[in-house]
């Protein structure tokens, strides 16, 4: 277990009075989150999740109900590097990867890295810049590397890209490719908080106030250690079976252009077991694929109605007919 003091550039000092197990750390991170996220405590979970299982997370949603809030509680709950990017129509890829730069001095191209070289990096209304810039991403998305003057340079462990993006129909956004989509392991919503987690917004104003206070809770090697914790976790072959007549279904699906791919299945076999864990248990069962079949599913397939459309809601209806069908292993 990892020293449990911290030499954070935000001043951290000691933030565990001891080595903590899996469960602890996971409850910690939980808790430091929803001290200042007051709201859907479901949203909170499936973004640790991501995190747990070394995935991508995309928050959709309108705006003002937290995606940002909620991103930036997990990034300042972990002891490790951060950068945002708001994401504007006129933004280049280069904004993102970084340049090269001529010094006079030496006589030679200086590499200047871009905010993609940061543990956690939240890319804000990614849908409100172009497909060129947004792809931009996809090769740290999918290797944890980006490809700079004919070189592959690799990203510090432990990487999460968390990006947020507004409902398609809103002015001035742009439809994210579908090979984008499918780097993402989850996409989340949000949704309007209930009455009194809104009432306790308007009283503390957490943005404002709690979010500047938040201190870390896991250093990078926890993460890393509970990352590798989710291999361990036991996925039982009759459970194998169920991914994978879920993913055959979707596949021969009349409503379906592209059904669910072998990275599907192999997302929402990692999230059921980033799930297990989450629950303090080394082992998975059928809720653990249940639960999530619709945010790790929904957005990898491709309905007739989406290529005419762009309405995702068609998608996650079809999903949810695909799990109905499906016998789920005793």
């Amino acid at each position: 277990m990892p020293s449990n003091r911290l030499a954070s550039e935000n001043g951290i000092g000691e933030y565990t009075r001891g080595p903590m197990t899996p469960a602890e750390s996971i409850q910690a991170l939980r808790d430091n989150i929803r001290s200042v996220f007051i709201g859907n405590p479901a949203a909170v979970d499936q973004v640790i999740c991501c995190l747990l299982a070394r995935g991508h997370t995309l928050i959709e949603d309108v705006p003002g109900v937290g995606k940002t809030l909620l991103a930036t509680a997990l990034a300042r709950s972990l002891d490790c590097t951060f950068s945002r990017i708001q994401l504007t129509p006129d933004m280049l890829p280069s904004d993102i990867l970084g340049v090269s730069v001529y010094d006079r001095n030496r006589a030679e191209f200086e590499f200047r890295r871009g905010p993609i070289f940061a543990n956690i990096v939240l890319a804000d209304e990614i849908n409100r810049t172009p497909p060129r810039t947004q792809s931009a991403l996809l090769e740290s998305m999918n290797e944890a590397s980006v490809s700079i003057d004919g070189r592959i340079v690799q990203l510090d462990r432990p990487f999460m890209v968390i990006a947020t993006q507004n409902p398609y129909e809103f002015e001035g956004t742009y439809l994210l490719p579908e090979n984008q989509l499918d780097r993402f392991l989850m996409q989340i919503e949000v949704g309007y908080p209930e009455p009194e987690d809104e009432a306790r917004v308007l009283q503390l104003r957490p943005a404002e106030t709690l979010l500047g206070e938040l201190r870390a809770v896991l250093s990078p090697e926890m993460v890393i250690g509970l990352q590798d914790s989710v291999d361990a976790v036991r996925l039982d072959r009759s459970l194998v079976d169920y991914i994978i007549a879920i993913a055959g279904k979707t596949r021969e699906h009349e409503d379906l252009q592209v059904g669910l791919s072998p990275r599907g299945t192999l997302a929402l076999a990692h999230v059921a077991r980033s799930t297990a864990l989450l629950a303090g248990r080394d082992y998975c069962i059928p809720e653990d694929i249940v639960d999530n079949i619709i945010p790790v599913c929904a957005h990898r397939v491709v309905s007739r109605a989406y290529l005419q459309t762009g309405e995702m809601r068609a998608s996650r209806q079809i999903i949810d007919q695909v799990m109905q069908s499906v016998p789920s292993p005793a």
